[in-house]
């Protein structure tokens, strides 16, 4: 008989806040707002005056300021003094299915999990049963190693996806936990919307969250045996940080003497994640368009479409061609400047898997070709079509139109060609994503 373990998952022992306003103990994830400093002094002013996870993590906005290491050390006293008194209720044995309603009008349903970092790798064309879906920039591990190495608690903004047609696990999940009151509901801060999550913790409970799991991981097994299960949406980089920070002190650990059991029981070995459906239809996945400065546009694309085997056609104009590469999964828009007349021109391809991973390395060798020629072009990643279009009516520069994304594809696009180019996509809007609320016990 399957146990969870066997899939790299375990049965979490969640800290929840007691008596608490969630609308002043939830805030957003870390990684968010980094150059929106009101942001989080709006996020301040609602938390103020009660126990929140905005005093038990570091907004990356802070990541370079002169008070780091005084900012750090105070996480580490609130997380002692929020455990040490009563802010916590007692710990939640089991999983929490959650629904989040946004302030966009969309649901999304998902299951905190804790997952076996044993069983996670960020390096590409790893067979591992979690991988990353974007490439990884090992710079951004050290500062994010300093937060969580000793940290008493862990807060979890990790969301990993799930290639569940069927929606056995996320959606199986809700429907047995629905039949309970929820554990927890409220609204969340600064335009966060809600959210209401449902404990699972029998053993009837349990044995459906392993059974789920099992048939995924089936339906999901390679030739080779190898079992892509998980693919992380959103947190690559803190749970990439998590490796690193489990990898040194298991080495600590081992030269200590510690034997398997010892090595299993450790909490560090864990994280806290978000498990998400990627078919949820509350979960949108929005292309990140590119804009290219300085470069030989007309060269750019002729080089592209003989690269990616594509037709090249000119259209009446940005909302024409809006409408083409959004009506497909594999077409590119291109929008600049030729002689002082503005162009829209299409690239149609036949190109299979996610689009986004055949254009960008075209793109790179484009631009590493056209480095030595006289000022060498830059590339910037934009969210939203309408400022794409208007870059592209700038002298000097080309908005490039990405097609939306095809989660059919999501995984084999991955498992063949591995990590996608970093900024690929963006997993809803800025204010749907993950919010801290569940912590666990990291170090003790």
């Amino acid at each position: 008989m399957k146990k969870l373990e066997d899939f790299g998952m375990k049965v979490p022992e969640i800290l929840l806040p007691a008596n608490v306003d969630l609308s002043k103990w939830s805030v957003i994830a870390c990684d968010q707002y980094t150059q929106d400093l009101d942001y989080w002094k709006r996020a301040e002013a609602a938390a103020a005056g009660s126990p929140s996870t905005l005093n038990l993590i570091l907004p990356e906005v802070y990541l370079g300021a002169p008070d780091k290491a005084e900012r750090i050390a105070k996480i580490r006293q609130t997380m002692k003094e929020y455990l040490a008194g009563n802010t916590f209720a007692e710990p939640f044995n089991g999983f929490i299915y959650i629904e989040r309603k946004t302030a966009f009008g969309r649901m999304r349903k998902g299951l905190v999990a804790q997952i076996d970092l044993e069983t996670y790798e960020w390096k590409p064309f790893s067979k591992a049963n979690i991988r990353a879906t974007e490439a990884t920039i090992v710079e951004r591990i050290p500062p994010r190693k300093e937060i969580r190495k000793g940290a008493p608690l862990e807060l979890p903004h990790i969301m990993l996806l799930v290639n569940d047609k069927d929606d056995i696990l996320v959606g199986g999940s809700g429907a047995v936990a629905k039949k309970k009151a929820p554990i927890y509901s409220g609204n969340l801060m600064c335009n966060g919307g809600s959210i209401t999550g449902w404990g699972l913790s029998s053993e009837s409970e349990l044995a459906l969250v392993t059974e789920a799991v099992a048939q995924i991981a089936e339906k999901n097994r390679a030739a080779d045996g190898s079992t892509f299960l998980f693919a992380v949406g959103d947190g690559n980089h803190s749970l990439a940080t998590a490796k690193a920070v489990w990898d040194e002190y298991k080495a600590e650990l081992i030269a200590g003497g510690a034997g398997e059991a010892e090595l299993e029981a450790c909490a560090v070995r864990y994280a806290l994640v978000e498990i998400v459906n990627i078919y949820d239809t509350g979960l949108t996945f929005e292309p990140i368009h590119r804009v290219i400065f300085n470069a030989n546009v007309p060269g750019l694309i002729n080089y592209l479409a003989k690269e990616l085997d594509g037709t090249v056609s000119e259209v009446a104009g940005a909302a024409e061609l809006e409408v083409a590469v959004k009506a497909s999964w594999a077409d590119f828009g291109f929008a600049y400047k030729d002689g002082g007349v503005q162009k829209y021109v299409l690239l149609k391809t036949d190109i299979k898997e996610l689009a986004v991973a055949r254009l960008q390395p075209k793109i790179d060798e484009f631009l590493k070709r056209a480095a030595g020629t006289g000022t060498a072009p830059e590339i910037d990643y934009i969210h939203g079509s309408e400022e794409v279009l208007k870059l592209g009516e700038r002298d000097n520069a080309v908005g490039i139109l990405l097609p939306p994304i095809a989660k059919d594809s999501f995984f084999e696009t991955i498992n063949g060609r591995g990590p996608l180019p970093r900024k690929s996509f963006s997993m809803g809007e800025a204010d749907e994503k993950r919010f801290y609320l569940e912590c666990r016990r990291l170090f003790n």
